[in-house]
């Protein structure tokens, strides 16, 4: 075996450790809530020891932080590809139902996502992960509304598609707040495509 070979196996096995120490963090802080996890938790989930912690991750700060960059970038490459397959014309109501699928499926990523946005409003450096993120997710729904512009018109209300893309994400934010304090996923995906469906249609589910 070459050094190429031993130092390829080396990166896979470190790439291997972080993806399962990230699961293992990811499942611990929906069940007991970032604050009240230790490192040596974390590791015990894993199956891996404090050296391979430290291998990785500098501080359990640096692990959160981690955590929440790749499941916000997989939810926005979700919520944009949900938004992309109805080519030019946009069928609101199928978008909807799409968007509301990826964004609800799971409750465990909103309690994480609480936590982070509670660390990020005593952190700024944290915040501006944070800003960016939600600016990413705005800015996908965004792009695809105005690609959409000359086949379905928005309620004038709203403004641009910018103005419709901040409608959106609020009523997210609003439905899922309901949404983790009953845990009802299939009325919390109702009311928001509900929702979602009124304010980017004139209420029947049609363009306006």
């Amino acid at each position: 075996m070459t050094a190429q070979d031993t130092a390829r196996r080396v990166t896979k096995r470190r790439a291997r450790t972080r993806a399962n120490l990230l699961d293992a963090a990811f499942a611990v802080f929906a069940a007991k809530g970032f604050g009240r996890v230790s490192i040596e938790e974390v590791c015990e989930a894993a199956g891996y020891s404090r050296g391979a912690f430290y291998s990785n991750f500098a501080t359990l700060d640096e692990l959160f932080f981690a955590l929440y960059q790749e499941r916000a970038d997989l939810i926005a490459a979700q919520v944009a590809d949900a938004l992309a397959l109805d080519g030019p014309d946009l069928d609101v109501p199928a978008s909807v139902d799409r968007v509301t699928e990826v964004l609800l499926l799971d409750v465990d990523w909103l309690l994480v996502k609480t936590d982070f946005l509670v660390h990020a409003a005593r952190d700024p450096a944290v915040a501006h992960a944070l800003l960016d993120h939600r600016t990413r997710l705005r800015e996908a729904i965004a792009d695809r509304l105005f690609r959409a512009r000359g086949h379905t018109e928005l309620p004038a209300v709203l403004g641009d598609a910018d103005g419709a893309a901040r409608a959106v994400v609020a009523a997210y934010d609003g439905v899922t707040t309901q949404l983790l304090l009953d845990k009802d996923v299939d009325a919390a995906r109702t009311w928001l495509g509900q929702l979602l469906t009124a304010l980017l249609t004139d209420g029947s589910g049609t363009p306006a």
